[in-house]
């Protein structure tokens, strides 16, 4: 029988829109797998992109302090030293309830500067979200477990809570070797779906393209029958990795209760604004940097890709930097029915490299993209929701399985992962390359 395979990579996490994020060993191991060993460009441990990564609070940029000295002195926009942050969390009680917003965690392990400027600020980057309705455990769920297991942030991350076992390869022994902090790829990112691509229909998988499913429907024999605009097919098992919300309006009236559980499971849109300078320079050099929502409520971050990854600045060479927009002020446009322009986005980051980076002359080159509803938002009691729906799957014996962002991670390596657990679960052991 034909395998089939219909899905947009861009829903499997392949393609978001956010800066690489920290070298993670399941990408790693796909890399490997699909030959692209030779195009990794990786940032190692002592380079600048890895070392320096800053706030911008208050109209200028702050250096997060690193090191024991960095630790034990005051480093605007922190009043005062964050070793006293590290010391209320070592004297907390262990909290006691299930679940709690990343605000309310961070507040009360660490103090209110950090929760107030740090974790928002990285909820805000990582989720394009808020840390006061984000869930604690199922955004961050190795401080999470590290606090149930050994009742501090602190001891659990240096005892190792959480810790899973990692899968090996050359590559990643050279990535631990040298302290990757990120990677990219020589063309872009955009090759790891490429070559996916070509992996899967060398060996005989048929890859649907701009066939979106339109239904899904459960036949007498237990086998589903999916529908695909004027067309359809049938299929043994599903392993979906489409948005949750998006799932929910496909699936037959026998899974209501799933349904209703995954319309619950909501998104948020970024705008991602690509800039290119001639003859320009940063104040700062390192990774980028983020934003708190006092300081600006429509720029999350802005990326510095000229200072990890000189070797896609192209030619004529320039200065690149990549302005995220999005958070409640993007929420805000989107339900007053504002129009969503490509001017209107490139404008806002071009004031945004201005005012935050010194980068006043116009940029000589400009790409825009509008990414809708593309970051699932976990927020309070997220980790009830998944339970629902594997308990409503299990009783029901429903052949279907989730994957993807909206479950259990929103980074390329989390939805991989997914993807990975999924095709073991399908097959009951680990699938070969």
């Amino acid at each position: 029988m034909a395998q089939y395979l219909n899905l947009d990579l861009g829903e499997l996490g392949l393609q978001e829109p956010w800066a690489p994020r920290p070298c993670s060993w399941t990408c790693g191991e796909q890399v490997s797998e699909l030959g692209l060993d030779s195009e990794v460009l990786p940032v190692r441990g002592d380079h600048p992109a890895a070392q320096n990564r800053f706030l911008y609070v208050d109209g200028a940029l702050h250096p997060l302090p690193t090191g024991l000295r960095g630790l034990l002195r005051p480093s605007p926009p922190f009043t005062k030293p964050l070793f006293w942050a590290g010391l209320r969390d070592l004297m907390k009680p262990r909290g006691k309830e299930p679940d709690e917003t990343v605000h309310s965690f961070a507040q009360r392990r660490l103090g209110p500067e950090v929760a107030s400027l740090a974790m928002d600020s990285l909820c805000r980057g990582v989720f394009a979200g808020n840390s006061r309705e984000l869930s604690i455990r199922s955004c961050f769920p190795s401080l999470f477990q590290a606090e149930q297991t050994h009742r501090s942030i602190i001891l659990g991350l240096l005892l190792g809570a959480g810790r899973s076992q990692q899968p090996d390869s050359a590559l990643i022994r050279q990535a631990r070797a040298e302290r990757w902090s990120q990677w990219s790829l020589r063309g872009g990112m955009e090759m790891l779906p490429q070559a996916l691509d070509a992996h899967l229909t060398g060996r005989g998988v048929s890859v649907l393209r701009g066939q979106p499913v339109s239904g899904l429907s459960l036949q007498a024999e237990g086998r589903w029958k999916v529908y695909l605009g004027d067309s359809s097919l049938e299929a043994d098992y599903i392993i979906s990795a489409l948005p949750a919300s998006v799932l929910s309006k496909l699936l037959p009236a026998e899974a209501a209760p799933l349904a209703h559980v995954l319309s619950t499971i909501t998104a948020v849109s970024v705008a991602v604004v690509n800039l290119q300078y001639q003859g320009a320079h940063l104040p700062v050099q390192g990774f980028g940097h983020l934003v708190p929502s006092s300081e600006d409520s429509s720029v999350l971050g802005i990326v510095y890709d000229s200072v990890a990854f000189p070797e896609q600045d192209g030619k004529p060479s320039g200065l690149r930097v990549t302005v995220m927009l999005g958070g409640s002020w993007l929420q805000t446009l989107e339900a007053s029915g504002y129009v969503l322009s490509k001017e209107l986005f490139q404008q806002q980051a071009q004031e945004a490299a201005a005012r935050q980076l010194g980068l006043k002359d116009p940029p000589s080159h400009c790409l825009v993209h509008l990414h809708k509803h593309c970051i699932p938002q976990y927020t309070l009691g997220h980790w009830q929701k998944l339970e629902s729906a594997i308990q409503f799957l299990t009783a029901r014996k429903l052949p279907l399985t989730l994957a993807g962002a909206s479950y259990n991670g929103v980074a390329v390596n989390d939805c991989i992962e997914s993807g990975r657990q999924a095709a073991v679960t399908v097959l009951g052991t680990e699938p070969n390359s």
